[in-house]
């Protein structure tokens, strides 16, 4: 029995599907793959066995920087602890004030911290998402916000700990 197998051929993980995933979500939204090939590599990516599988649907697509940090550790400067409380402020305050009190930091304290700016950002987009998911359901995506206080909560803990955190599935209009 032979035991030895190239990399490629080792079987994927979800955790090595994400990377794969989020370079075809950036692709797309920078217009490099349409809407049809977006979809098409998305359920490869979902359905991928082996690395080698995974490596085929980004290989034509521009190389994606190299990063020397932890994705989910803020690349910039280290946030100084105000920054972490503004940033996780941006996040808590959005429970009971939707978009406006993430907006609001975002153009007060965004200018000083471009951590602080990319979390109130993120907030502000995660709230505008569910108030169009509330408006086109006639009120019942509200039940959505309960899913939201505790995306929030899980949000400004991240943000306390200096750590990036991106709510999945939301449309990201404000940069």
């Amino acid at each position: 029995m032979d035991s030895s197998y190239a990399v490629g051929d080792l079987r994927v993980s979800d955790a090595e599907r994400e990377p794969v995933i989020e370079r075809l979500q950036d692709a797309y939204a920078e217009g490099r793959i349409d809407h049809e090939e977006f979809d098409l590599r998305m359920h490869l990516a979902m359905t991928a066995k082996t690395r080698n599988d995974l490596a085929a649907l980004t290989r034509d697509l521009a190389p994606e920087p190299k990063r020397t940090r932890n994705p989910a550790v803020w690349d910039g400067e280290p946030p100084t602890g105000e920054d972490r409380m503004l940033a996780a402020a941006a996040h808590a305050v959005a429970v009971p004030t939707l978009f406006v009190g993430p907006l609001v930091l975002m153009l007060l304290s965004g200018k000083r911290s471009e951590y602080v700016r990319r979390q109130a950002a993120e907030a502000v987009n995660f709230q505008v998402t569910l108030l169009l998911v509330t408006i086109v359901t006639f009120g019942v995506g509200g039940v959505v916000y309960a899913v939201a206080w505790i995306l929030s909560a899980i949000a400004a803990v991240y943000a306390l700990t200096g750590h990036t955190f991106r709510y999945p599935w939301i449309l990201r209009l404000v940069k």
